[in-house]
């Protein structure tokens, strides 16, 4: 997707704050078969709660990934503990 494609500048839906682009460096996204994260990725942030809105290409693009149509850049290992 190209920066700058989506527009955005409406009202959030939860707290009528205005959406703005952001470029994320990192997004991680949880699907059913685990984990996602993409980078340089374009969100629609509102300005007052920080909701993040994702366009349709972005969402399929994580399906696309975790289904294995697409292959990943590269894949890393996520440390988990319990504190």
């Amino acid at each position: 997707m190209e920066e700058g494609q989506i527009m955005y500048g409406y009202k959030c839906e939860y707290c009528e704050g205005i959406v703005k682009e952001r470029l994320v460096k990192q997004e991680v996204f949880k699907h059913k078969t685990g984990f996602i994260m993409l980078e340089d990725v374009p969100v629609g942030v509102c300005n007052l709660c920080g909701y993040r809105y994702y366009h349709s290409s972005i969402l399929q693009g994580v399906e696309e990934i975790a289904s294995g149509r697409r292959q990943p850049e590269r894949t890393e290992t996520i440390p988990v503990g319990h504190l």
